[in-house]
């Protein structure tokens, strides 16, 4: 597994490159229909027409002509509570020729992590603990070298624990990762410097069970999600159809199957996934969750406030990092975002805290070898339709 950190940022990706045949297939971007109290944005030929009179290119149009034929995924933009675009693009399954939509359910990775830091706030909002604590209240007994990390530092990815323990689909239970977890070799001393750690989200994640006297995603479903509206995200409690969840495509063009295809225990991923990865949801519930984090539906002010507050520097990136959002300042004010990424499949998550504009992109087929690679894009990707819906906005 390689930890990448380039570009915008942050994904967990398990690099494997290996020789590529090209695969040809249709770039079909088009809108998808909106269920529930998600608005219908203006798509397609709609939303060019309307761009069109105000003398710029639209969203549908941009994507039209920048992203690369054979990719597939589902793009979704707002300002503040009004979705501006929401569209699919490629195949969710090429074998049954589903194309990509709104409704489609994807693995979105490390984005994973904001929902485990967001758990984390909801529980001190509750009294049930303080970012502060160190972690043996809730993980003791501590070994020496360890026992001053804190909450807040594993929120950071300045514990000083390694980035993985090993594969995201080696079985594990909660106990054996807290084990292994406490018992490797420190990067760093705790609090001294950023290391990017997959392993510290798997330990927040114990701790909301341990706080809460929970289940990881039956906090998640009972505070965050269900209070935001968002049914169609968690790890196996929204019981999706099968035909909804994206496959994903290797750069060869393979299918690796559907996220639920790979080993999985009865109650979610193994633990080395647990918490910092592997989430399922769709572009429809991302934006309600950009909603939520708009109000007090899930977090009050003040916690909101923690989440996006740059704490610690990261190396090598055009920022910091709070708890579970990368932070960066520009000229058009805070924006926090988050991505994720393996071998296959690609996402990004960018908020504007100043204009709420949201931009959440996900794809099931992001690398083609020799061809294209989505990660290469991202950020003009992600630039790109930020800039044409705020002219949109105008």
């Amino acid at each position: 597994m390689l930890e990448v950190i380039g570009h915008m940022g942050l994904s967990r990706c398990r690099r494997t490159r290996v020789a590529v045949t090209a695969l040809a297939a249709l770039l079909m971007l088009g809108a998808c229909s909106e269920e529930g109290d998600v608005p219908r944005p203006a798509t397609g030929s709609a939303a060019t027409a309307a761009s069109k009179e105000r003398g710029g290119e639209s969203v549908a149009d941009f994507l039209h002509r920048v992203l690369p034929a054979g990719a597939g995924g589902t793009v979704i933009a707002a300002r503040g509570d009004e979705l501006a675009y929401c569209g699919g693009f490629g195949a969710a399954d090429r074998a049954t020729g589903t194309p990509a939509s709104c409704r489609t359910v994807y693995d979105v990775m490390s984005i994973t992590k904001q929902f485990t830091a967001a758990a984390i706030l909801k529980l001190e909002v509750m009294g049930r603990l303080r970012v502060s604590d160190r972690i043996s209240r809730f993980l003791g007994p501590v070994p020496e070298g360890k026992r001053d990390i804190t909450i807040d530092q594993l929120l950071t990815h300045t514990s000083g624990l390694v980035e993985a323990l090993g594969d995201d689909y080696q079985p594990i239970t909660r106990d054996e990762l807290v084990r292994r977890a406490l018992a490797s070799k420190p990067q760093s001393a705790p609090g001294k410097e950023f290391h990017y750690s997959n392993t510290g989200y798997s330990l927040l994640a114990a701790i909301v069970e341990k706080a809460s006297g929970e289940g990881y995603e039956p906090f998640l479903a009972r505070h965050l999600f269900t209070p935001a509206g968002m049914d169609r995200t968690g790890y196996v409690l929204p019981r999706w159809p099968r035909h909804l969840v994206a496959v994903e495509y290797d750069s060869e063009g393979r299918s690796q199957g559907r996220p639920l295809d790979h080993p999985w225990a009865a109650d979610g991923p193994y633990w080395h996934l647990r918490g910092n990865g592997g989430m399922l949801s769709t572009a429809q519930d991302m934006f309600r969750w950009h909603r939520a984090l708009s109000g007090d539906e899930v977090l009050p002010e003040q916690a909101r406030k923690k989440l996006f507050a740059p704490r610690v520097r990261v190396p090598g990136l055009d920022g910091s990092y709070g708890y579970g959002w990368a932070v960066r300042e520009t000229p058009a004010g805070r924006t926090v975002w988050h991505n994720g990424g393996n071998d296959w499949s690609l996402a990004y998550l960018t908020r504007s805290l100043r204009d709420g504009v949201l931009v959440f992109w996900v794809s099931n087929h992001a690398y083609q070898k020799g061809k294209w690679n989505l990660e290469d894009q991202a950020e003009n990707l992600t630039q790109g339709i930020t800039n044409r819906v705020r002219a949109e906005a105008h």
